[in-house]
């Protein structure tokens, strides 16, 4: 607030917390938000010199115009998916898990040593389980790290977090480099999976489509349906109100954490196993990241991230066709799925807020 002869005077514009909006004028909200991107992104498409309707159908048609294409599109919503409901758990008790590269960096490697070594020892079906069990641990273990030293120590979970993220990456680099390097190969790799212990596909996709879709279901029970899951509210709500309940807040912050991460390291599993068939650098390929934006906008509810996954999905696949087709730079194609969602992540503001002109609301009252 300025003062102007020692009298306070109001800013011209504030904003104010809603107290309640209706579902309906969200999503209208959401919807004016969403052609205010497309029509933001028709004018960075006009300046590369092409049609904005032509480069938008192309999209539609490059991530959802055949069945192959559009087994390509689920491939991307899967991990996407399952990450998001796995950093979700964290973010509903206010602990910020930006960790999900790191945990599905660690999910593959824990599933490519049983993959790539004792694939000649082990048939199909238990080699696929070891791999599955073996991500599952290694990420929960990773995720463990932080929600541990909180615990005790206090420490901070985003930046903790964070860090893990490029140890992992550095432990990749590692093993491409040395004990895990390709024979015979004249520069880092890692070898390929053998296409026996390959995931079996089910309608062109594999089989993670249908654990996506089934965890979808149970992440919703489990967090709104059981003792648990109530926990983990209260405890996002406030540590001390769950401690006054009798609540073991470190507990809870462990369990969940190893939850969190367990599905980050399933997800390294998925990648490494039914979609890229070894480790590299970009096996995470910033999932972890982007999964982030799919929790929040679907508000952590894993039935509206189903939604908004396969939305994103169809935007990144989608940039793809249009690199291609209209050999549109991909840092351009990126710029256009980065203007769109920014959209969709700002109009949540006007959800939660409001804004109010100097004298508005006292005309109002």
């Amino acid at each position: 607030m300025s003062k102007i002869h020692g009298k306070v005077r109001e800013p011209l514009l504030r904003m104010a917390k809603r107290d309640g909006i209706s579902s309906q004028k969200a999503w209208l909200i959401r919807g004016i938000a969403f052609l205010l991107s497309l029509m933001t992104g028709a004018l960075m498409i006009l300046a590369l010199g092409h049609n904005p309707l032509a480069v938008y159908q192309a999209m539609i048609v490059g991530a959802c115009g055949s069945g192959t294409v559009l087994q390509e599109t689920v491939k991307i919503a899967v991990p996407l998916l399952i990450t998001a409901i796995g950093i979700s758990f964290a973010f509903k008790m206010k602990f910020w898990n930006i960790g999900g590269e790191g945990q599905i960096l660690v999910g593959a490697v824990a599933a490519g040593y049983f993959g790539l070594f004792t694939a000649h020892i082990f048939p199909k079906v238990p080699l696929v389980l070891l791999m599955m069990t073996a991500g599952m641990l290694a990420g929960g273990i990773y995720g463990l790290i932080p929600a541990v030293c909180k615990a005790k120590w206090g420490t901070n979970e985003t930046l903790f977090t964070l860090m893990l993220n490029y140890i992992a990456l550095a432990f990749i680099k590692y093993l491409m480099n040395g004990p895990w390097k390709a024979p015979g190969s004249s520069y880092p790799k890692i070898a390929m999976l053998v296409k026996g212990a390959r995931l079996t596909k089910i309608l062109g996709v594999h089989w993670g489509w249908i654990l996506a879709l089934i965890l979808v279901v149970v992440s919703s029970i489990y967090l709104k349906k059981t003792k648990q899951g109530y926990e983990i509210a209260v405890v996002g709500e406030s540590n001390n109100t769950a401690r006054y309940a009798g609540i073991n807040v470190s507990k809870v912050f462990v369990r969940t954490m190893f939850i969190s991460g367990a599905l980050c390291g399933l997800v390294g599993m998925l990648q490494f196993a039914g979609a890229d068939y070894t480790l590299t650098e970009g096996t995470a390929g910033g999932i972890g990241f982007t999964a982030i934006t799919v929790a929040w906008l679907a508000k952590m509810n894993p039935y509206g991230m189903l939604i908004v996954s396969v939305f994103i999905a169809i935007l990144e696949r989608g940039a793809n066709a249009i690199q291609t087709q209209f050999k549109i730079p991909s840092s351009a194609a990126d710029l256009l799925i980065g203007i769109i969602l920014f959209f969709m992540l700002g109009c949540e503001f006007f959800i939660s807020y409001r804004l109010i002109l100097r004298g508005k609301e006292e005309k109002d009252a």
